[in-house]
């Protein structure tokens, strides 16, 4: 029992580091950010402040991007990374979507199966068995998930200046949705809406499984356990990109819009 208990502090533990760390991130970014944006040449406004309109040529990239993201257009509460606008998000719209992630249901439910099937293979054995031990395995997954997220959506990707959000496909067929959702592990926007080698993406959960040897037993701090996690992460990531890929066609498909859990393709309100 005083195992069990050690390891659900550690994991406790790291929850906090990770909410504290993202606010010590954040805040000098954002000002810094805000500070570059006020000591423009020519006292030039936001870039997320509304412009006049003006007559000028389409942008043809920005069409582009509208074009791959059909009619999502509106946010979505099951999956916080599905893209609603083409963007590109600031350094704050980043970490409150790395805190969306972190207690959106996908998260939470994938925390709660990986950790029944751990509690089935009795793995770690350092936590034991019982109600006690499952709690622990579960806090441990959660914890690996957010700081996942932590590095990924809000560090890396503000460093990198990458978009960590998802595109859905307008019309996915199953073998282009396979493509596509094993692609967007390897390849991701960046803010300007160019394709890029997907480093925050990939980085993100190395770091994250990296701090996990801080707070797991000791028979998972060593580098091929980190190893297996890590792959195990990048398996479950194919597998929410190709729920994220169909989430909106097949709510809409099944008339379930009234739910209001995900963008509702006959609204009209599309990004132009």
């Amino acid at each position: 029992m005083k195992i069990s208990e050690s390891a659900g502090g550690r994991t406790g533990w790291a929850l906090w580091y990770v909410l504290l760390l993202g606010l010590s991130f954040c805040l000098p970014i954002t000002l810094r950010a805000q500070n570059l944006s006020g000591t423009d040449s020519g006292g030039a406004s936001l870039p997320d402040a509304p412009q006049a309109e003006t007559q000028a040529a389409p942008n043809t990239e920005q069409n582009t991007t509208s074009r791959l993201i059909g009619y999502v257009s509106n946010r979505s509460f099951f999956f916080p990374d599905l893209a609603d606008s083409p963007g590109p998000l600031s350094t704050g719209e980043k970490f409150k979507l790395f805190v969306n992630q972190s207690i959106s249901p996908p998260y939470l439910l994938a925390a709660a199966f990986s950790a029944a099937y751990s509690q089935a293979r009795d793995v770690p054995q350092a936590y034991g068995e019982g109600w006690n031990a499952y709690g622990s395995r579960y806090g441990a997954a959660i914890a690996r998930a957010s700081s996942s997220s932590f590095f990924s959506s809000f560090v890396f990707a503000s460093l990198l200046h990458q978009d960590p959000r998802f595109f859905p496909q307008e019309n996915p067929t199953f073998g282009g949705s396979l493509k596509y959702s094993a692609r967007r592990i390897l390849i991701t926007r960046t803010d300007s809406g160019r394709e890029q080698f997907n480093w925050s993406g990939l980085l993100g959960p190395m770091a994250a499984e990296t701090l996990a040897n801080a707070y797991l037993p000791a028979s998972e701090q060593n580098a091929a356990q980190a190893a297996e996690r890590y792959g195990v992460d990048l398996a479950w990531r194919f597998a929410g990109n190709m729920f994220k890929n169909y989430w909106p066609t097949i709510f809409h498909n099944m008339k379930l819009n009234r739910l209001r859990v995900i963008p509702d393709p006959g609204s009209g309100s599309r990004p132009n």
